[in-house]
């Protein structure tokens, strides 16, 4: 295969391989196989949406050094209309990727932030340096059962 630019190719490897009879030059093909299988592997956001901090496999740019990759965090919290400003528990972010959630009145289900042609209806998030506050309009629906997922950049 071949791609241009360089990084079109991404994480993707070869569906099939010619392995050679002579040892040497099979050895070097499999040394090979295997470093582009753990490349692509390791490059994959890894799907996992928990509460505690997790690595989600996303590398960022640095600022000045876009050669230089940063690992992107991920935590999962849950919330009602109880708990509206509670402690996050993560320490040195750097930046935020990623804040959204989702919740139910108990009946109907709505997306984090939401967003809606009534003003009052409208629910805010917001992330303090040790806090997750989420603000509601003065009608806004209830929120009986919610999530909140922040992926974020840390030093």
């Amino acid at each position: 295969m071949t791609y241009n630019p360089q990084n079109t190719l991404g994480p993707f490897i070869s569906t099939s391989t010619f392995f050679p009879d002579e040892f040497a030059s099979f050895r070097e093909k499999f040394l090979e196989l295997y470093r582009d299988l753990s490349n692509s592997v390791n490059t994959r956001e890894v799907g996992v949406y928990d509460l505690v901090e997790f690595l989600t496999g996303e590398n960022w740019f640095t600022a000045g050094d876009p050669q230089k990759k940063r690992k992107t965090f991920r935590k999962v919290f849950q919330f009602s209309d109880a708990s509206l400003n509670f402690a996050h528990g993560i320490t040195g972010i750097t930046l935020t990727t990623h804040i959204y959630g989702s919740f139910t009145d108990g009946t109907n289900f709505y997306p984090l932030p939401f967003v809606s042609t009534v003003i009052t209806d409208q629910i805010r998030i917001e992330v303090t340096p040790t806090n997750i506050v989420v603000t509601k309009g003065g009608t806004a629906p209830a929120i009986t059962n919610g999530v909140i997922i922040l992926e974020y950049l840390k030093n």
